[in-house]
């Protein structure tokens, strides 16, 4: 499948020329899941440039893909005819090439934005891989250690929201995203994880983030109203395929 992006765009003389290569779903059209492709999908489409997104069949790989990136998986992407494929590399390079005045910069004000809930998916891909039940108890209290701290995280006010000139304490934060109102770079890269946690965890383990995590709860329900994630999200049938062979039962 290839679709261009935002669908209604018209793409200026002086644009550059991109396409996206994304991994594609079991139907091997739709977009499958990936969360570096959707972080990629996601910084794309947050700055606000004409691109073409291309879905790719793994299983059947294109003979003119083979030649375009030899031995290259999705994500990757092509910009003015050049292959570019490591996904933080390409991260960078757009937000560098894809700058102010013309495009939004998408860097974090705040470096901790970066690193908030950065091994909660390294947690999570223990807790759903294991299939011991006595190991199963722990690895759930690590997952909700880290899922803890990002709450904490996204309640704490950041130094902008604190005004030092008032006798009024400011104790939680009422920011949107990870380093403020508007998504970033941080966002593109969590989001996608923290939705497959969601999704996966509640499917295979009956595993629920928390309801007193309200922060994290926030965070994921102001996502799921913006098109630069929803539109470029797998389905949840979608990801629960994906993760079929990997969630191991539990055997005694």
């Amino acid at each position: 499948m290839s679709l261009s992006v935002p669908q209604n765009g018209v793409k200026a003389d002086n644009e550059p020329v991109i396409e996206l290569f994304v991994k594609a779903g079991s139907d091997g059209e739709s977009i499958g899941n990936c969360p570096f492709s959707q972080r990629l999908f996601m910084i794309l489409w947050l700055k606000g440039v004409v691109f073409n997104v291309t879905t790719v069949d793994l299983k059947r790989k294109p003979a003119d893909l083979q030649n375009l990136a030899p031995g290259t998986h999705p994500p990757f992407i092509t910009f003015n005819g050049e292959v570019k494929t490591d996904v933080n590399k390409i991260e960078e390079f757009l937000e560098d090439v894809l700058c102010p005045p013309k495009y939004i910069k998408l860097g974090v004000r705040h470096p901790e934005s970066n690193t908030a809930g950065m091994d909660i998916f390294a947690k999570f891909s223990a807790f759903i891989k294991n299939s011991k039940p006595d190991g199963n108890e722990a690895l759930e209290r690590g997952l909700l250690k880290t899922l803890q701290k990002l709450d904490e995280y996204l309640r704490s006010p950041l130094p902008d929201e604190i005004d030092h000139n008032s006798i009024e304490d400011v104790k939680f934060s009422d920011r949107k995203f990870l380093d403020g109102d508007e998504m970033t770079l941080a966002d593109c890269n969590l989001l996608p994880k923290l939705h497959i946690v969601k999704v996966v965890a509640k499917k295979y383990r009956g595993f629920d983030i928390p309801k007193e995590m309200s922060a994290i709860w926030k965070y994921l329900n102001i996502a799921y109203t913006r098109e630069e994630f929803t539109n470029t999200c797998p389905s949840d049938k979608e990801i629960e395929i994906a993760y079929g062979d990997v969630a191991k039962r539990l055997v005694k």
